[in-house]
């Protein structure tokens, strides 16, 4: 785990999430799998809705651009494609072409990519992607009590301004800091995510809050909240990887997984009880 927080070297880096989260198990026991998939039957609507997100999905990355050699946009298509038939209680979900973009550059193997993102959704994030997205709608309720818990100025503040907090972090949750966070942090973060599991998030977002919790509380509206919250995602705090990943152990102080466990399933009740 210590090696893990550390941070793994890039070339490494593949190979340790691929063992570390289950992948390299599960493709082994399925040789053959993936390609089978990419022959199924798929319906022209899914197809439409994964080419709709590619041109949107990292356009300024030259390698994901429909004139690049070779071309990333296809071996994404195919893992999205791939995921959703191979999950079709799930299947394609926006968020998760980043995810997957992720993997592809990192593993530069499709096959791969499709094992991991199936760690991931499967197993890791339960149910941020299927189509009632109750676990992230859990996960986001989780972290409202735990900032309850940890920074009750700030809770204070949202409930004050009668804030949901899905309008502030959902992105953080469905795109896993993608997009969010800088590049080498973000790898850093999955290191552990793929390691440790889905703790690691609620780490991440309770460090960047009280981190800034003084600069949050100077918002006077909702839209200066929703606006202080893009901001604390940028800067120097979150470009030094080494600090930020030394301060997401330290910061939020213990979060043991009996008490997520615990919040979730009383978060998760609440929700289904409100319908």
């Amino acid at each position: 785990k210590r090696y893990v927080r550390k941070g793994i070297p890039l070339e490494h880096r593949a190979r340790v999430w691929m063992a570390v989260s289950g992948a390299q198990a599960q493709m082994d026991q399925n040789p053959g799998y993936y390609h089978q998939l990419l022959q199924g039957e798929s319906s022209p609507s899914l197809e439409e809705a994964i080419r709709t997100d590619l041109n949107r999905t990292f356009p300024d990355n030259v390698r994901f651009r429909k004139t690049a050699e070779p071309c990333l946009q296809r071996t994404l298509y195919n893992v999205l494609l791939a995921y959703a038939l191979h999950n079709p209680g799930v299947g394609y979900c926006q968020g998760m072409n980043f995810i997957a973009g992720y993997l592809i550059l990192i593993t530069k193997s499709e096959e791969e990519s499709f094992w991991l993102l199936d760690a991931l959704v499967g197993r890791i994030l339960p149910d941020y992607y299927s189509p009632a997205m109750l676990g992230l709608k859990t996960d986001q309720e989780v972290l409202a009590e735990l900032v309850r818990m940890k920074l009750p100025a700030v809770a204070a503040l949202m409930d004050g301004h009668g804030v949901l907090w899905t309008l502030l972090v959902s992105r953080w949750f469905i795109c896993l800091f993608v997009d969010i966070l800088p590049v080498e942090t973000v790898l850093r973060i999955w290191d552990c995510l793929f390691n440790e599991g889905s703790k690691i998030i609620f780490r991440v977002a309770l460090t960047l809050i009280k981190q800034h919790q003084a600069f949050i509380l100077e918002a006077s509206s909702i839209p200066d909240i929703c606006d202080k919250f893009k901001q604390i995602t940028k800067g120097d705090f979150v470009t030094e990887c080494h600090t930020f990943m030394q301060k997401i152990f330290s910061e939020p102080g213990s979060l043991s997984m009996t008490t997520i466990t615990r919040l979730r399933e009383n978060c998760r009740a609440a929700l289904l009880a409100q319908g």
